[in-house]
């Protein structure tokens, strides 16, 4: 069902994709994706897709900003974070920026729905409850994503994974996809 789903909004989406493409490059230089190591089920490593949504250096720049962390845990989230672009902000409020994970779903690495997969240096900081989140494919949404994103703390953010872990079904699957709607275009914990 990923499979199809994903395949059909690649479709659907695709003069979308040049659209961002382009304001990205006009935006700021550098490459429109932005690919990075993220660790899927089973601790297996994969390249996970993103639209560029910060400054072509911004892991560099990350070392001088490690103080401002206000997520907690071993996630790194600012919500004023200089290394975010113009095009970024607005990309990142909609989710658009999300969009390029489609690929990873249609590559076998993720699903539309599940816990979002994780950076290694984060996963090699979890506890072995938190190694649970790794025990499923991961997702382009997920129960955390639909029930307030970047305003959870860490663990309650891991709370969620791990009920969708331990409780997943069509139904948890389908209730999940339906809340991302609502929950993207209200913005609401996006940053």
């Amino acid at each position: 069902m990923d499979v199809l789903i994903a395949g059909a909004l690649l479709l659907v989406l695709l003069p979308l994709f040049a659209l961002i493409a382009l304001l990205i490059r006009l935006d700021t230089p550098g490459p429109v994706l932005f690919i990075q190591r993220r660790v899927g089920q089973g601790g297996a490593e994969f390249p996970f897709f993103k639209f560029r949504s910060m400054v072509h250096d911004a892991e560099a720049r990350r070392r001088a900003l490690e103080a401002l962390n206000e997520r907690g845990g071993p996630v790194f989230k600012m919500r004023q974070d200089p290394r975010i672009t113009r095009v970024g902000r607005v990309l990142r409020r909609c989710s658009l920026d999300e969009l390029p994970q489609l690929l990873n779903v249609l590559r076998g690495e993720m699903s539309l729905v599940g816990p979002r997969p994780a950076l290694p240096g984060e996963v090699a900081q979890y506890t072995p409850r938190q190694r649970g989140r790794l025990a499923v494919t991961p997702g382009v949404t997920g129960l955390w994503q639909v029930s307030g994103r970047a305003e959870l703390d860490f663990e309650r953010a891991v709370e969620l994974d791990l009920f969708y872990v331990q409780h997943q079904s069509l139904a948890l699957y389908l209730r999940i996809l339906c809340l991302t709607v609502p929950a993207v275009l209200s913005g609401r914990g996006a940053y």
